[in-house]
């Protein structure tokens, strides 16, 4: 059992283009608009003790950093694949190797095949997405401060979805999806941190 409190980042990122933009199948290439992010503390039972929703766009990227620099595990969706990727144009350049925690990962590992969050958090948590991804870019070409209002609502609602669908994980051991003959289908799973649990926080950020 935990002796120290433990602090996890829930994070997700709005793209400025789409693939269709950019003629590349480069997550990089794509342009980070926004970045929301809940930081948490746990008791040494993983409780939350306190957390705090944060959003930073483009030109505050610098003031987010040290909240994942500090943070035991970071949680995203698709995140290795799309939001590491994505956002390491900006990023300083040990981001990649902090402690990840990618749930489509753990999942596909399982059933081998991919799934978007909208419909595990439906089949799950009987709740989804508030808004599109597609409407978050026109959000942000926009640029008007209502717009961008919505652009935060959005991406924070990702972030809450994401730690919804992982404390369900963790509490329950599974999750439920509805597989390509429509049938109801339930994932067995272990989000549970390895032996090792706390990283090297003497890592540089630049």
């Amino acid at each position: 059992m935990l002796s120290h409190p433990m602090i996890e980042v829930i994070w997700d990122v709005e793209t400025q283009k789409f693939f269709d933009d950019t003629g590349t199948a480069d997550p990089a290439d794509l342009g980070v608009s926004i970045v929301s992010l809940y930081r948490r503390e746990l008791d040494p039972q993983l409780q939350e003790i306190s957390g705090r929703m944060h959003s930073f766009f483009e030109s505050d990227f610098d003031r987010m950093w040290k909240l994942f620099f500090e943070a035991d595990r970071i949680i995203g969706f698709n995140s290795k694949n799309f939001d590491v990727p994505a956002i390491k144009p900006y990023a300083p350049s040990q981001f990649a190797k902090l402690p990840h925690f990618d749930i489509l990962e753990v999942l596909y590992s399982v059933v081998g095949r991919r799934m978007s969050l909208n419909a595990l958090a439906r089949d799950t948590l009987n709740t989804g997405k508030v808004d599109s991804g597609a409407n978050a870019l026109i959000y942000w070409q926009k640029g008007d401060p209502q717009s961008l209002r919505l652009l935060q609502t959005y991406c924070e609602a990702d972030v809450a979805i994401t730690r919804d669908l992982y404390d369900f994980a963790v509490k329950n051991k599974f999750l439920k999806y509805t597989d390509h003959w429509n049938n109801p289908r339930t994932i067995e799973v272990d989000f549970s941190y390895p032996a090792a649990i706390r990283p090297d926080k003497q890592l540089g950020l630049f």
